[in-house]
């Protein structure tokens, strides 16, 4: 069985003083029946698996270099986030995608590169509103997940997130039908690809995810929790998705 994932992306959002909301999140959530994981700015990695130290919350970066170490400034490596206290990183995400045009080819390295490090990878597809409206989906985000992971992946290694590019932040969500569709053959496109390893590997829905409609996605085939942006900034927004997601279980 794939155990649930609540996953909160915090972009770039937040200052020390955000930290109170990881306090408040644990307090709500002191044994969850899934596993909780938020990912700050770089900035916030440390102090908040310090603050999330003996919680049941898990920590990661939003994004990793390829190298582990080198002339790379602004960059950080996956041992630095591994050193901060960080277990997970997001990768492939559409906004980095597109503000730093990273390639398939580019993710995959920073994949390999994070795996190598220690961390579990969180790699994000997903289709523009183009894509979506010419029918594009399906060869979009299959050749995204092909170009992206790397070889030998299973569901300890590496989490998929599926986040179509025109549902983020715009409050727009697919149907749960094209949800399915979507989730149903990237599960499909695994287990081709890795066997009885791609049966492991959870499936994460994201986009304009809230706790309003939480629940309805959470029923939908192949769904194995939510990568949530801004949502995930307010403990009691968070916490409502956590709850909805924990009576999927």
């Amino acid at each position: 069985m794939r155990r649930k994932l609540a996953a909160g992306n915090w972009k770039m959002n937040g200052t020390g003083a955000a930290l109170a909301e990881v306090t408040a999140l644990a307090a709500a959530h002191p044994a969850p029946a899934v596993d909780l994981l938020l990912c700050p700015p770089a900035t916030l990695v440390e102090r908040m698996a310090r603050a999330a130290d003996g919680t049941a919350i898990a920590v990661g970066g939003q994004d990793c270099h390829a190298a582990a170490a080198g002339a790379h400034t602004g960059d950080i490596s996956a041992a630095m986030l591994r050193d901060a206290g960080a277990s997970h990183v997001i990768l492939g995400h559409s906004e980095r995608r597109t503000d730093h045009a990273e390639t398939d080819a580019i993710v995959r390295a920073k994949t390999e590169a994070a795996l190598a490090g220690g961390l579990i990878a969180v790699v994000c597809v997903g289709e523009t509103e183009a894509q979506r409206d010419a029918g594009q989906t399906l060869g979009v985000v299959g050749s995204q997940l092909t170009g992206s992971l790397p070889e030998g992946v299973t569901g300890a290694t590496v989490v998929v997130a599926y986040e179509p590019v025109w549902a983020i932040g715009t409050g727009r969500v697919p149907t749960l039908a094209q949800i399915a569709e979507v989730h149903d053959f990237l599960r499909a496109e695994l287990v081709a690809r890795f066997g009885e390893a791609g049966q492991g590997v959870r499936l994460l829905y994201g986009g304009s995810v809230k706790p309003d409609n939480a629940a309805d996605i959470f029923a939908t085939s192949n769904v194995d929790g939510a990568l949530v942006g801004g949502a995930s900034l307010k403990a009691a927004d968070f916490s409502a998705i956590i709850t909805a997601l924990e009576a999927a279980v």
